[in-house]
């Protein structure tokens, strides 16, 4: 029943498929999982005489009379008289032409709605209707009435008729369809997954909501979990490509590498290097995953494990998501490694600057680019570890054209995004995870204030003289390039308006730029470099200087709009400061008064933690927060709370006993789950 294609749902056109397939929906069984994000309380029914005024209810009866009148503005109101056992009401509908060519006289409906009451007269503004069927049953009134997500153009009546049919499909289907055997199951005291299914579309009860998500969001973490475990120990069979030795020698001279940077590693750098280390010396490919806030010191970590390649004779490639990181990487690896005659080259979409006398890639030592760089025909024989940034997931899409290519290297993923313990536990449970927690030694916390309007003069009066004494340059972020129509964006500052404003009127005497997404990118590079190199004071941009820009020099930035943004987006902008020896300082200009964005703001001010935010939107907000839009597929769970640590835990014990005890393919639909599961995973990579 589960494996029935929805082409088979009666009485349903082939617009709505197509509707359902555009929702990823091509089975009984997807669509059983597609769950209602509310409930509307429907569910007491009453006569005619008892309802009460104020009270929401559900009423039964019959179409006694149906008509048509004027409102004194114009409106077209149409009535309908409700009739049972117990007297009459008048239903009212406003402007909904349509319902008289659908209600008829005699027709038996069942109504809800808040009752009200003209003068002696009770009547209904009904928010839900529906024709009692034969068999008595109501779908859209007269319970916990699921509300699904209106995307496609498919609308929640019609995806609630098609549930209603498959659940009661499957409360007739004899077919076995638990995950897990009976052992298992009794550990984990959640109800059967048929009851779960039902119950998590039409509940009879508040309880039977809960009990029914409490058990679909286990199995949904539960499959993630195996899923990751699965791949692991696949991982873990496979044989690198290139072994490295690692003899003495080798080791003395990353000691002497380490020992001759221009800083002292953190103490939770040097943890990770060994970690790093520790990995490169095993015949099996390192999965490492180096999770680092912002100017944490990632980079030098990847210069030393690219260093331990080069030694034993080994190419390196590191991949970045945007050409201005790539670039920044470019900068770092050439300042390390060109005095040791160590070749760095560079590939993105527009800039080719492979190092001098060496034209070939198979030549240089360190090679970086953007993710593009793996899909390039280029020679990959000589590569033997391969670090990506910014990427949350490095797929099973990406393994396979490395092995394509005849290679299996290290891996090294790094990611400047805060993630919760519980998140990565859920996510990342087949890969290593290394985390530098600590700042480089010299750098000073950076002083976060939400400024009020009333003060952005002094401000920038404030700004300039930090210019003129300090030689320093500032950073001015706004939410938009140009300005927007919209009534309620008016107030929002946008970056090409901004720059002229700030130009002519406010830093008359200083050197500005302007910096945004819709610039090419060679105009960018350019932009982004003459700052860097000290050309301007002041740089007037968007949120494209999120990810990847190192100037020292920069010590203040002044964020527009700041409840625009996120506060994971935030900690990033504020990290682009902060950089150097001299104290840095973060400005939020607000433009609400909304406690939310308030508090958020607040919050963000108080602690330059990266972690203690994540956390808290996770908490607050949902993972989806963490993220941001670019990366909220890795955490399409549709059922569980990532931050739920009790669920966590509980699914990490049941797998623990699952896994000592038996094997997945014993269990046709846990391992149906998973490798639906993996494939989704594959399409999304």
């Amino acid at each position: 029943m589960l494996d029935q294609a929805i082409e088979t749902l009666p009485r349903t056109s082939p617009v709505t498929i197509k509707k359902l397939k555009n929702l990823n929906i091509q089975t009984f069984e997807d669509l059983l999982y597609y769950p209602p994000f509310r409930y509307e309380e429907l569910n007491i029914i009453s006569t005619i005489a008892r309802a009460q005024p104020g009270e929401t209810v559900t009423i039964k009866g019959t179409i006694t009379k149906l008509a048509q009148r004027r409102s004194k503005r114009g409106m077209m109101i149409q009535i309908a008289t409700l009739t049972d056992e117990t007297g009459s009401m008048d239903l009212m509908w406003f402007n909904q032409r349509f319902l008289l060519s659908i209600l008829k006289k005699d027709m038996q409906v069942a109504v809800a709605g808040t009752v009200e009451l003209e003068g002696s007269k009770r009547s209904m503004k009904p928010v839900k209707y529906e024709q009692i069927r034969p068999d008595g049953n109501l779908i859209h009134t007269g319970r916990f009435v699921p509300v699904y997500p209106q995307s496609y153009g498919m609308s929640t009546k019609t995806l609630r008729e098609k549930m209603w049919h498959v659940v009661n499909q499957l409360k007739d289907d004899q077919s076995e369809i638990e995950l897990y055997p009976t052992d298992v199951l009794k550990q984990t005291q959640f109800i059967a997954l048929k009851q779960a299914l039902i119950h998590i579309h039409f509940p009879e009860t508040p309880a039977q909501m809960v009990e029914a998500r409490k058990r679909l969001s286990f199995d949904e973490v539960f499959v993630r979990m195996l899923s990751s475990q699965m791949v692991r120990q696949s991982w873990e069979k496979e044989s690198i490509t290139h072994a490295f030795a690692f003899d003495n020698e080798a080791q003395q001279k990353i000691e002497t590498f380490i020992a001759n940077l221009p800083f002292q590693l953190t103490q939770a750098q040097e943890k990770v290097v060994v970690d790093i280390l520790s990995d490169l010396k095993r015949t099996v490919p390192m999965n490492r995953f180096l999770q680092g806030d912002v100017g944490s010191g990632k980079t030098v970590v990847a210069a030393i494990a690219s260093y331990a390649a080069y030694l034993h004779g080994f190419q390196t490639f590191v991949m970045a998501p945007t050409e201005i990181l790539a670039q920044q990487h470019y900068r770092t690896m050439q300042t390390l490694f060109e005095p040791m005659g160590i070749t760095v080259g560079l590939q993105t979409g527009s800039v080719k600057a492979i190092k001098k006398n060496n034209p070939e890639i198979s030549n240089v030592d360190v090679m970086i680019g953007t993710h593009a760089l793996l899909t390039q025909h280029v020679k990959l024989d000589k590569v033997g570890l391969v670090i990506i940034d910014e990427q949350h997931r490095f797929g099973v899409r990406q393994r396979a054209i490395l092995k394509d290519k005849g290679l299996n290297p290290h891996l090294l993923t790094m990611t400047a995004t805060p993630i919760p313990r519980t998140v990565s536990l859920t996510i990342y449970s087949e890969l290593d995870l290394s985390v530098i927690d600590e700042m480089p030694k010299g750098r000073l916390p950076i002083k976060t204030h939400v400024v009020p309007q009333g003060k952005r003069d002094s401000s920038y009066e404030w700004i300039k003289q930090q210019i003129k004494n300090d030689k320093i340059q500032v950073f001015i972020v706004c939410p938009l390039v140009e300005a927007s129509e919209a009534e309620s964006m008016q107030t929002v500052k946008a970056a090409t308006i901004e720059f002229e404003h700030l130009k002519n009127d406010v830093f008359k005497n200083y050197r500005l730029a302007l910096l945004h997404g819709r610039m090419k990118p060679k105009e960018k590079n350019e932009v982004m470099q003459d700052f860097k190199d000290k050309k301007y004071d002041v740089l007037v941009t968007t949120a494209v200087v999120e990810v990847g820009i190192d100037v020292p020099n920069a010590t203040i930035m002044m964020i527009e709009g700041a409840e625009r943004f996120g506060l994971a987006q935030l900690h990033q902008l504020r990290g682009r400061v902060g950089r150097g020896d001299k104290q840095s300082y973060c400005f939020l200009m607000a433009t609400t008064q909304k406690a939310e964005a308030n508090e958020r703001l607040k919050i963000f001010s108080s602690t330059n933690s990266g972690m203690e935010l994540a956390q808290y939107d996770l908490e607050h907000r949902g993972p989806g927060d963490i993220y941001g839009t670019q990366q909220s597929g890795y955490t399409d769970l549709q059922f569980a709370n990532l931050g739920d640590t009790v669920l966590i835990e509980s699914v990490q014990k049941a797998l623990k006993a699952f896994t000592a005890k038996y094997r997945v393919d014993r269990f046709p639909q846990l391992q149906k789950r998973i490798e639906k599961y993996q494939l989704h995973q594959i399409a999304r990579d």
